[in-house]
């Protein structure tokens, strides 16, 4: 036997309005189809349905016993249909991404939750680890996306790299905060917040330094850059760092320059070449490139 959702709206629509004319304006069919598709579930089901008496329709006592069952089943395929909208649009699924830091902070919690509101019932992963570790779930499928520091330490992953220009940051009060532009030289004898101390970011300064012939005096490292700006809030120091942590309006006393000659933060977006991202993970990687478009720095 097969049962077509067709056949059972109308089963449902002449068992409440009780005749072909009004259960086929419930329906926007004509009343022939209405009778067409009775005719055809009482064929499939073997039994009578209805006692039809001058137009009007009576259930007989079998379509009593069947009536809560049809409406059981007609909600169930109605909630079968709205999931697989919501799986196609996205709206409802589990993404997880990874990241070694930088956008851990002042990105992606932004970024999570008004994706969430557009997409109301998406669950959504962070993990913070090492930019190797994350390479690795990524190409074990076990993170659909990854944001690390370029270059990519594993092989086979679809990669998209995003330029960034890091900015020198400084309480405000800091005199040199009344520049437009900061120098090498205007670093002479102030204490710097190096990332790691051989972060790609710690080597491009350290090579501007020497060419300029300042001198370079680290008194602490942070390895993340959010933490480097809280350091720099707390104390005295100043620090490169990356433009999302470091233009982000956080009300804490910290402001931004620009730093010449141009310090390159090169951000990576991995994902796995060998298996296609799932509709909503794919959805999120649209919405995160597209965020980061704000930061990125055109050749």
């Amino acid at each position: 036997m097969r049962l077509k959702l067709r056949h059972l709206e109308v089963f449902s629509a002449l068992f409440d309005a009780g005749s072909v004319s009004r259960a086929a304006q419930r329906l926007n069919l004509s009343q022939p189809a209405v009778s067409v598709a009775l005719g055809n579930l009482e064929a499939e089901l073997g039994f009578r349905l209805f006692h039809r008496d001058r137009g009007f329709f009576a259930p007989t006592n079998e379509a009593i016993l069947l009536y809560e069952e049809v409406q059981q089943g007609i909600t169930a395929l109605a909630r079968v249909e709205q999931r697989a909208n919501e799986i196609r649009s996205g709206a409802t699924a589990g993404i997880s991404v990874a990241t070694n830091g930088a956008m851990s902070y002042n990105f992606l919690p932004k970024v999570i939750a008004e994706f969430q509101r557009d997409y109301p019932g998406t669950h959504v992963e962070l993990r913070v680890h090492s930019s190797r570790r994350i390479a690795s779930w990524v190409g074990s499928r076990q993170i659909d996306i990854g944001l690390i520091d370029a270059p990519v330490p594993v092989a086979g992953l679809s990669t998209k790299l995003v330029r960034m220009e890091c900015v020198c940051i400084m309480r405000n009060e800091d005199p040199l905060a009344k520049l437009d532009v900061i120098t090498p030289k205007d670093l002479n004898d102030r204490p710097v917040i190096a990332v790691t101390g051989d972060h790609s970011i710690d080597r491009q300064l350290a090579e501007i330094m020497s060419n300029a012939e300042a001198p370079l005096t680290y008194n602490a490292s942070s390895y993340f850059y959010a933490i480097a700006r809280n350091l720099v809030a707390a104390g005295d120091s100043i620090s490169i760092i990356d433009p999302v942590n470091g233009k982000a309006p956080l009300g804490d006393g910290v402001v931004w320059r620009p730093f010449m000659p141009t310090i390159i933060h090169e951000l990576a977006m991995i994902t796995n070449r060998g298996q296609p991202t799932g509709i909503a993970a794919s959805l999120f990687q649209t919405r995160i490139s597209e965020e980061l478009m704000h930061y990125e720095v055109l050749d």
